[in-house]
């Protein structure tokens, strides 16, 4: 059997970050930086108002306080967007709102709750510290500096970074588009009536949102008849015209198995047992066209699992990431459970509590553990407890 470690490495060699290309800032959230981005210019560009209020020379209210104001003539008035540039002299504020360029002179800014408010005469209370409430040009970057490093994730903060900066276009890796396709002849949509021997088709719609989920688009062709021509017509159709194919079902040693049956005489496919549990049977490899293929078993625990350890590792990577991993954390289990002797186990777990002062507490999803088929427990699972394959047994 293939070490975990050694299939998980396979599959990351199999794909390369997607091609580099434009986009408006208003699409290149969620999308993979390519390319730094840096300031053009010093920002802010100009020493600006933090606070609405009065700006000031420090000098002319000395000795301001509550029971004897200073009192200063209003120079002008100076919202946010104004390119005016009055000159503060002594005995003159100037009127200014947030985000207005500090005019000449002023070496401190006054909130407007320490003075009366004043239009035309306005009395200070308070002395201000030196330089209060006053952004400096350059205080947040200097021109030439990076405000974001190439292979960032492009949230919220990012765009709002790269607007600051200037930016209305960036170079961005493209989503990489993902077919997802279940086997099986039992299978059919949710909502369907089942006769028996039939159940719903689950795990193309785990798959589809899974890959949602690593930030690719998915196309879900749904579920494929345990037939080969029908098969090799899907994979055909899919193979240039998409980033990467995941399957599953039909990579075991059945009669049916259909994936394996088709795929495994392709020079660029290898089947293995890949030693973990649950997902023991594993297909990886391109197809003729150059399309990677990801043949998951068909359990939807193990189409989970598989997914979670290999393919999400793999798509990250083709989105232009680098750090490709959860996060980890060490925990205390509350349950015991059996592993199989010989394979790294993935135990589906959920956290016994939110306390994050203390070491967590883990316990089982559902009561039947790992069991391959417990798709009704996986839903409950916030994490995947690793139990190494030298451990038969997990104690309290």
């Amino acid at each position: 059997m293939r070490r975990m470690d050694v299939h998980r490495q396979a599959a990351l060699t199999l794909v390369h970050p997607m091609p580099v290309t434009r986009v408006s800032i208003e699409a290149a959230d969620a999308h993979v930086l390519a390319h730094d981005v840096r300031a053009p210019s010093a920002l802010p560009q100009w020493d600006n108002s933090a606070m609405d209020g009065y700006a000031v020379r420090r000098a002319d209210v000395a000795g301001a306080s509550t029971r004897v104001p200073v009192m200063l003539r209003v120079l002008a008035d100076l919202p946010a967007g104004s390119d005016a540039r009055p000159t503060v002299v002594p005995g003159m504020a100037v009127r200014i709102m947030t985000g207005a360029v500090v005019p000449a002179g002023a070496d401190a800014v006054v909130p407007v709750e320490q003075t009366d408010g004043g239009l035309e005469i306005v009395l200070i209370a308070q002395v201000p510290e030196p330089g209060a409430y006053i952004r400096r040009e350059g205080g947040d970057a200097s021109a030439g500096d990076v405000v974001l490093t190439a292979g960032m994730v492009l949230g919220p903060a990012q765009v709002a970074a790269a607007a600051a900066a200037g930016c209305d276009t960036l170079l961005v890796h493209r989503r990489p588009r993902v077919a997802v396709l279940s086997t099986g002849s039992e299978l059919v949509p949710p909502g369907h009536t089942l006769r028996l021997g039939q159940i719903p088709d689950s795990n193309s719609y785990l798959l589809a949102a899974a890959v949602r989920a690593a930030g690719c688009e998915a196309m879900r062709v749904g579920a494929v008849q345990d037939d080969a021509t029908s098969l090799r017509s899907v994979l055909a159709r899919l193979d240039g015209s998409v980033d990467a194919i995941v399957t599953s079902g039909g990579v075991s040693m059945g009669a049916y198995d259909v994936v394996k049956e088709v795929l495994a005489p392709e020079r660029g496919m290898d089947f293995v047992e890949v030693a973990m549990q649950p997902g023991k049977p594993q297909g990886l490899g391109c197809l003729a066209g150059g399309t990677p293929v990801f043949a998951l078993p068909g359990n939807p625990v193990s189409v989970f699992v598989s997914f979670e350890v290999f393919v999400r590792p793999a798509l990250l990577r083709m989105r232009g990431l680098v750090d490709v991993d959860r996060p980890e954390v060490t925990a205390v289990v509350v349950d015991g459970w059996r592993s199989p002797a010989g394979r790294t186990q993935q135990m589906p777990v959920r956290f016994e509590d939110k306390d994050t002062s203390m070491e967590p507490k883990i316990r089982r999803a559902g009561p039947g553990g790992s069991g391959s088929h417990l798709v009704a427990s996986l839903a409950l699972a916030q994490g995947l407890a690793v139990v190494e394959a030298d451990t038969e047994q997990v104690r309290p």
